[in-house]
């Protein structure tokens, strides 16, 4: 078995001890999650691991003969070729036999048998690992992350820096290392690239080290979890909301243990000044005070504190939030929209999502109104106030303020006392509320955004890729908040834990035009399922036998997550059937009083009501037995 050890990692900066004596074993199973708060020192251990970076101290030793393969977070330079020789990079590993195999082929040619019998080994190896096969492969794994063919001969530099993140993450997927490490691999990928990341990783068979802010992602795919705090490194079995709940266990006795100490502290304090100029104390005191030197601090990891934001109350609006008809966008000859229609009802949460270039967020300007190039009308409903967050949001910051003056600019005078709380939730603490907007990275100056148009009240929330430059726990607080929200959410995403925890309804961009699919993120997964089989990549000696396996676990997977939305779509039509039911009965025991005769206004609108209760109650029923029906169907496959 294959195998990685990593002991003794040890890195500071200056005073900071970034990794304190880490040490773990990686083998060709290991599919692990690297987590810890922004800054803890995640992408500096994959560096240091991934020969990237030098530490102070290291022992890192690997089965003979293995690979490495590392993707950085940022910081990607391509050579100015094509797409597809940029990918085909990551065949380099058999440059050097392809050298042998011409010099011997040289020498056999001369007559040497010996030459001979290694030029056929040579051939061997590279038809055993897919080098003849590789044209496949590397256009497999391109359009699987999303490129079309008439990309592949188009020059690196024409493409934007997701994309370019995108080719590099291929170049890694083709170099198939014994070992992996990706560094936010997701943050570039849209839905189905996504999916289909998740679905090759799945079947890559070495060892896996991933860091990720997509929960979704991590849950599916991973094992265990590896949290870095405090320069320290602590294993945890399972995937990572398993993590995650025994760690606010250990929390909840982390919080005990710091209050207790805060207690001993303050008692502690309250001696050294009440007796430290008394000459007979002189000795306890001393004692007391190199004992508070001593003490370290019980800290509670910033990336899992428990986070909380309130959205100021919403105005009130009609039921018609949001009325689309015939809308039609277009970019010269590149049409976008054709006719498009549609209504936005008030609570609805509406998801939008697809490949990168579909027009989500035109969609969304158009309907925030900073673009107005298109026909056909968008209507906003009766007292409907817009907040629009936008990826280059950023922008409208004062750069001469500080990060705490830019937040209480737009605060009501009674949120100004919480606002550093607030910041804190959105991942500016202690002296980073003091810092010039100038000078923050674009990744907080997104959160800084972003939090001001949530301090804004609104009924009507246009919210486009928000959880970006969040954190796990950051965009837990943001769901907890939108799930409070009294108002409306449109919003686009690829982070399907958010769309799973949020969407009531998701809007789904491709090429053949939009698609509604009313229900939940399980129900438009089920949908699509189908999609992800074409992009499935398979080593040639085992491509019978991973797709039969790919392609059953898929369809058991989808099967699964659609029982599961169908049995709660069934008990949510019944209780509403029940509830219509009640509401019809006390609209006919109305119709029957008597004084209710002779008011025909009274009992005309009464007999409206009841018509309406009944014909909403008999859509209900014929959902509710669609939903049953396909249950039944869904059931007789597991018989």
């Amino acid at each position: 078995m294959r195998t990685l050890q990593v002991q003794d990692v040890s890195l500071a900066f200056g005073d900071r001890e970034i990794l304190r004596n880490i040490g773990f074993t990686m083998s060709e199973k290991t599919r692990a999650a690297l987590a810890g708060a922004n800054g803890s020192g995640k992408s500096t251990l994959l560096k240091v691991i991934s020969g990237r970076m030098p530490a102070d101290s290291s022992s890192i030793a690997m089965t003979r003969g293995c690979r490495i393969s590392y993707l950085p977070q940022s910081d990607i330079v391509l050579p100015d070729i094509t797409v597809y020789e940029a990918a085909e990079e990551g065949f380099a590993r058999f440059d050097g036999i392809l050298q042998e195999i011409q010099e011997l082929g040289d020498q056999a040619s001369a007559g040497s048998m010996q030459a001979a019998e290694r030029l056929a080994e040579c051939h061997d190896m590279l038809l055993e690992s897919g080098y003849y096969d590789r044209r496949s492969r590397i256009e497999t794994i391109l359009l699987g992350l999303g490129f079309r063919m008439a990309d592949l001969q188009r020059k690196t530099g024409t493409f934007s820096g997701g994309y370019q993140m995108r080719i590099a993450l291929a170049r890694i997927l083709i170099e198939n290392p014994d070992f992996l490490f990706l560094d936010e691999p997701t943050n570039y990928l849209d839905i189905e690239a996504l999916v289909w990341l998740e679905e090759y990783l799945r079947s890559f068979d070495g060892g896996l080290m991933v860091v990720s802010h997509d929960q979704g992602f991590l849950d599916d795919l991973v094992t265990e979890v590896y949290e870095l705090f405090n320069g320290r490194l602590t294993r945890y079995q399972g995937n990572y909301t398993a993590y995650t709940i025994r760690r606010e266990e250990e929390i909840r006795e982390l919080e005990k243990q710091a209050r207790k100490q805060q207690e001993e502290i303050e008692r502690t304090e309250v001696f050294i000044e009440r007796f430290r100029y008394k000459a007979t104390k002189s000795k306890q005191v001393q004692s007391r005070i190199k004992a508070l030197d001593r003490m370290e601090l019980v800290e509670i990891p910033a990336h899992l504190r428990k986070l909380s934001f309130t959205f100021p109350p919403s105005p009130h609006s009609g039921n018609d939030v949001l009325k689309v008809e015939h809308l039609r966008k277009a970019y010269g000859d590149n049409v976008i929209y054709d006719g498009f229609s549609f209504l936005v009802k008030k609570g609805e949460r509406l998801a939008i999502t697809g490949r990168n270039g579909a027009g989500k967020s035109t969609l969304l300007r158009m309907i925030a109104g900073t673009d107005s190039d298109y026909s056909g009308t968008i209507q906003d409903g009766a007292g409907v106030k817009k907040a629009y967050f936008a990826q280059d949001t950023e922008n409208t910051l004062n750069p001469a303020n500080t990060v705490l003056e830019e937040a209480e600019s737009v605060a009501d005078t009674k949120d100004i006392p919480g606002i550093r709380n607030l910041l804190g939730a959105f991942l500016f603490s202690d002296d980073d509320v003091f810092k010039k907007v100038s000078v923050l990275s674009g990744g907080e100056k997104s959160r800084l955004a972003l939090l001001k148009i949530l301090l804004h009240p609104s009924n009507l929330l246009l919210l486009d890729e928000p959880t970006n430059h969040l954190d796990i726990n950051a965009k837990e607080m943001l769901l907890e908040a939108i799930g409070r929200y009294g108002g409306t959410v449109i919003f686009v995403s690829h982070d399907r834990h958010f769309i799973k925890s949020l969407a009531t309804r998701i809007l789904y961009l491709t090429e053949e035009g939009p698609e509604f699919f009313d229900g939940d993120y399980d129900y438009f997964e089920y949908k699509i399922a189908e999609k992800e089989a074409q992009f499935q990549v398979r080593k040639p000696e085992k491509a019978a036998a991973q797709s039969a396996v790919s392609s059953s676990h898929q369809e058991n997977k989808a099967r699964r997550n659609r029982i599961r939305s169908l049995e709660r779509q069934s008990e949510e039509l019944l209780a509403r059937i029940e509830e219509a039911s009640r509401e019809i009965g006390r609209l006919e025991e109305e119709i029957d009083k008597p004084e209710n005769y002779s008011d025909a206004a009274r009992i005309n609108a009464l007999l409206d009501e009841k018509g309406a209760r009944e014909a909403e109650k008999d859509s209900l029923e014929e959902k509710w037995l669609q939903v049953s029906e396909e249950l039944e169907g869904l059931d007789g496959q597991d018989s």
